[in-house]
């Protein structure tokens, strides 16, 4: 596939779109980061054979094109050019088809419910373009411009949906929500745009509560796909959707191991980074780091709280991160908060090891306390926060295996 393509947009940083066209075919996609006023000139040079468009451009560049896709003259915002045999430029719009999917994947249903859409900006007026096109009964937007906002929140308790369009705990301000879930009594379905971190606050919430919601990867992987589509004039199967966010999800994201102390976390930690070409971050050794003292010393001088606070501030700190294996302390979990921390952005691994064979030295809680009440007050906790949970018996070489089968 010989031609140009690619993004522009202002900041693009921390965009996901070369490594999503890096799985739907063989061709060059570049980013394009540029100021509003250098739009109109970059569109006028047609020196490309399709691009997408991301905030803030979905509208400015608008006036430049030929033509506009009805789809994309109904929502309001382009944000696929494709320049046509004759060098005239056609607008499309793709986030309509890749919402639809989102919600599809989701299994949240709009048709006959209240939805409320965090945010109007131009990803909310695609929201709601779609949600009306399902059927939706009512359609409620909230803003701090408009009529509903977070003041009189509460006048829409009963909704049925909600649907995050805002950048309210994106990276790098994981973690904060504009809504408390337990406030609404009828949610069936929560959809946050959002796709870095994988999961938001609002995800994680939902996730609890066990209703179904959706992360914004999908969102963002099926509308590349759209895009792809119009790029080559080709239909692409729909699985590559699912394929791609699978790729991503571990590629972009971290493995977290959690265990009790001295399971082998961090050199069971250090084989996975060499083998998956990752950084190995020591959760302890950030304590270490960040208190200027060792942890037998932390807990002679501040006691078990005062480690538990530094703790919980570096499972924040390398949480939101991605790309990375963490190797966690083996109290990590008793803190309620550092669940949410390090799940946003990662897969957990719960390292299972026979306590027989688990060493104490240096290790202030496990010398103090019986190793097997501590293994039986935290078991519950290890399980409630990791995703998979693997048998730590054996060498550190056979464990590793173990978990990169996982992966495979």
């Amino acid at each position: 596939m010989n031609g140009i393509y690619g993004l522009i947009g202002r900041k693009l940083g921390h965009s996901y779109s070369p490594q999503i066209h890096s799985y739907l075919g063989d061709y060059e996609y570049n980013i394009y980061e540029m100021e509003e006023d250098a739009v109109g000139s970059f569109l006028k040079n047609r020196e490309f054979d399709a691009i997408n468009v991301t905030i803030p451009y979905k509208k400015t560049v608008m006036p430049f094109l030929d033509r506009i896709d009805a789809s994309a003259l109904k929502i309001g915002s382009v944000n696929t050019i494709v320049k046509e045999a004759d060098g005239t430029l056609t607008g499309y719009n793709t986030d309509y088809y890749g919402f639809s999917y989102m919600l599809k994947k989701g299994n949240i249903d709009v048709c006959d419910k209240k939805v409320m859409i965090l945010g109007d900006g131009g990803a909310s007026a695609t929201v709601q373009c779609v949600v009306k096109d399902m059927n939706a009964a009512e359609i409620i937007v909230v803003s701090r411009h408009t009529d509903t906002n977070y003041d009189n929140i509460h006048l829409h308790y009963d909704s049925d949906i909600i649907i995050n369009t805002t950048p309210v705990g994106m990276y790098p301000k994981n973690l904060e929500v504009l809504v408390d879930l337990d406030k609404f009594s009828n949610l069936s379905g929560v959809a946050d745009l959002i796709y870095n971190p994988e999961r938001t606050q609002l995800i994680l919430d939902a996730g609890k509560k066990g209703i179904n919601c959706i992360s914004g990867l999908y969102m963002l992987s099926a509308q590349a796909k759209k895009a792809a589509e119009y790029f080559f004039r080709k239909d692409y199967d729909e699985g590559i959707i699912d394929f791609i966010v699978e790729k991503l999800s571990f590629e972009l994201t971290n493995i977290v191991l959690v265990g009790m102390p001295g399971c082998g976390k961090t050199t069971i930690g250090t084989v996975l980074a060499e083998h998956y070409g990752r950084k190995l971050v020591d959760m302890d050794a950030l304590i270490v780091e960040k208190a200027g003292m060792t942890i037998p010393e932390i807990f002679a001088l501040q006691g078990e709280t005062g480690f538990r606070k530094i703790e919980a501030e570096v499972a924040k700190e390398v949480g939101k991160e991605k790309e990375l294996v963490i190797s966690t302390g083996g109290g990590v979990i008793v803190t309620p908060g550092n669940h949410d921390a390090l799940r946003q952005n990662a897969t957990v691994v719960f390292i299972n090891r026979d306590i027989s064979v688990l060493p104490t030295d240096g290790r202030p809680l496990s010398q103090k306390n019986s190793l097997q009440e501590m293994y039986n007050k935290r078991l519950p906790l290890y399980r409630s926060i990791c995703h998979h949970e693997v048998d730590g018996n054996g060498t550190v070489e056979e464990v590793a295996e173990r978990i990169e089968a996982l992966f495979r």
